[in-house]
């Protein structure tokens, strides 16, 4: 596969620092693998912590900004970031009212950030952790805590990152970040793979005319391999188990995000939105927003999730709150307040 690099075991280093020059209006390089928010620290504010491999961008450098994520911290391609660059990542945006930790539900993301959670309280810096798990194909209903986290988290981080900026405590800012997740259910498939930059191998094998139903972000197992079907095929057999995950009923409103995994071009994601749209309306569920893009990308790999997020009158409030970061623009002028 051919890329568009430099040394391939730079690409994490150099693909942060041109991030950064392109967003300086909104974001600040504080260390070689940690952007914050261009006016952090804020006293007084909770703030909030995002992180994981590089090679998913705009996840999660691109949840950094007002009424977001207060920094972003990477490891290197799909490798979960390192204890001590959390640690640096925690202390550049600490305001005094603690720090929340959200990130996806994998087993290297999870010890080291516990690890850095830890070294936090070292330095007298109170944090909390919010997992993300919205993978139906990755466990049961009863088994959640062992599913992967998806881009679930781009809802979990706007609904934290609006209720820090009010000056809530940190359990009422957990609280409500863990209520978008637990409201939130994704489902993925794949036509192709994405490939390690360092070794230019692809992160799995799939046949030219098959999809894999069910895949993890890297490419991990999926549920079910199929020859290649029609968007509105696969949409059906996506939703389906999403719908009946939740489960979702007859007379609820959802945030919908159609997600690309890199190659997938906005005209395919725009046919798979339609269905979607046809098919809650179908079930009597009402749309309320849909963001549609490439906001969790797997390098190269073709393909899409689709996320619901089920809302009550609270996380519609924070949803629709004042945002602005590279992935999520809502009232702009909202940063020259700063």
């Amino acid at each position: 596969m051919k890329k568009l690099i430099n040394d391939p075991l730079n690409v994490t280093d150099e693909s942060i620092e041109g991030f950064t020059k392109a967003y300086a209006h909104i974001i600040k390089q504080v260390a070689s693998r940690v952007v914050a928010r261009k006016d952090a620290p804020i006293e007084g504010k909770v703030s909030i912590v995002v992180g994981g491999g590089s090679g998913h961008e705009p996840e999660m450098i691109g949840f950094v900004g007002v009424g977001m994520a207060d920094a972003s911290v990477y490891g290197e391609v799909f490798a979960a970031p390192p204890p001590p660059s959390i640690l640096t990542a925690t202390k550049a945006v600490d305001g005094g009212k603690g720090v929340l930790y959200i990130y996806g539900n994998y087993a290297g993301d999870n010890m080291n950030f516990d690890m850095g959670a830890e070294m936090a309280a070292e330095e007298g810096i109170k944090t909390e952790t919010v997992r993300v798990w919205d993978d139906v194909a990755s466990g049961s209903p009863e088994n959640y805590k062992d599913r992967r986290g998806l881009i679930g988290d781009l809802f979990v981080v706007k609904v934290a990152g609006a209720k820090a900026e009010t000056g809530a405590v940190l359990d009422e800012v957990k609280r409500v970040a863990e209520k978008a997740r637990d409201n939130c259910r994704t489902f993925a498939v794949a036509l192709s793979p994405g490939t390690i930059p360092a070794t230019g191998e692809p992160t799995f094998t799939i046949g030219g005319n098959k999809m894999y139903f069910g895949v993890g972000a890297h490419g991990e197992k999926g549920v079910k391999k199929t020859e290649l079907k029609t968007a509105d095929e696969a949409v059906e057999i996506m939703l389906k188990a999403i719908l009946e995950d939740l489960p979702f009923h007859k007379g609820d409103e959802v945030c919908i995000i159609i997600n690309g995994y890199g190659s997938t071009t906005l005209m395919e994601l725009s046919i798979v939105n339609r269905r979607t749209h046809e098919l809650l309306e179908e079930n009597g569920i009402k749309v309320y927003h849909t963001e549609m893009g490439n906001f969790l990308t797997t390098q190269e790999m073709a393909g899409c999730s689709i996320t619901l997020m089920k809302l009550d009158d609270e996380l519609k409030e924070l949803y629709d709150a004042p945002a602005y970061s590279p992935t999520i623009n809502k009232y702009p002028a909202l940063l020259s307040k700063r």
